[in-house]
């Protein structure tokens, strides 16, 4: 459906901007064409995505509401069992529930087609980089893919009960009821999911930055103490406002920024060997 390279090129083998719009509007045509599909098979199974995952968290035996009321049965904390009351949900337009079926599936199909989108991107700027960026960035789509949905699963099986918990019980005066617009409680479980893929994407991004001299493991050491305040105002606007939840989200992401640390450190060891046996073997020739 694209054309190659090749064909691209122009007559002194660069291509021009022109043309590589085009081969960018080809990629993005052929990603879009990912998220369809996905999102197409997700409209089929419209009883697994609903009832089986979106309205899960809001269940009792869901399992991560299982193993936190076990766990307040152990250490007699009674408030860390939650969403044993599962709040009700309500459609208040007559075409509310279609329109959300249509976007829950757009979004699903997002996430399953996620591997192949970001290889559609990489396949188009991979052209750019030197033999050795290449060589470095091998695996970029695996990793960032498997970053990517550890973050959704984290959002989904950790925030989201939690987010559930607190925002579904929590009330302004006793006379206020709560009723759910099925369309508020999708787009606060969809957030916190895709933010959480976004923020677990964290090592891919300074692996690249490094790479191109922007950041380096000193500067990240030198300013971890405000990395861990900026974790903890992320964590506090994702999560509810109690403890035991932004200690709960606020750990992994330190976590992440550690490994980010190591990875930097890596890429920068790395890059400075190859420039000295560069050096070496340039001091050689000249011998």
């Amino acid at each position: 459906m694209a054309r190659s390279h090749n064909q691209n090129k122009s007559t002194d083998g660069e291509m021009t901007f022109l043309q590589h719009l085009e081969e960018l509007r080809w990629h993005i045509i052929r990603a879009l064409i990912a998220v369809v599909v996905g999102a197409i098979v997700a409209f089929m199974f419209k009883n697994i995505i609903f009832d089986k995952i979106i309205l899960a968290p809001n269940n009792p035996d869901f399992i991560t509401n299982s193993l936190l009321c076990r766990l307040a049965e152990l250490v007699d904390a009674p408030a860390l069992c939650i969403n044993q009351d599962p709040i009700e949900l309500i459609s208040i337009k007559m075409s509310g529930q279609f329109t959300t079926h249509i976007n829950i599936s757009l979004v699903a199909g997002l996430i399953m087609a996620f591997p192949y989108v970001f290889w559609e991107f990489w396949s188009f700027f991979r052209p750019a980089l030197y033999e050795k960026e290449r060589k470095y960035a091998r695996g970029a789509v695996f990793m960032a893919s498997l970053l990517f949905l550890t973050g959704i699963l984290f959002g989904y099986f950790i925030i989201t009960p939690l987010s559930i918990n607190f925002l579904g019980t929590y009330r302004v005066s006793d006379i206020v009821a709560n009723q759910i617009n099925i369309t508020s409680y999708i787009s606060s479980i969809t957030s916190v999911a895709l933010s959480a893929g976004i923020t677990f994407e964290l090592p891919i991004v300074v692996f690249f930055l490094a790479r191109i001299g922007v950041v380096t493991p000193e500067f990240m050491r030198k300013y971890r103490r405000h990395a861990i305040v900026l974790v903890l105002i992320v964590a506090a606007v994702i999560t509810p406002p109690d403890v035991f939840s932004l200690i709960l989200v606020s750990i992994p992401l330190v976590l992440l920024y550690e490994v980010s640390i190591f990875i930097a450190a890596r890429v920068i060891r790395k890059r400075a060997e190859d420039d000295a046996a560069a050096d070496a073997a340039a001091a050689g020739a000249n011998a």
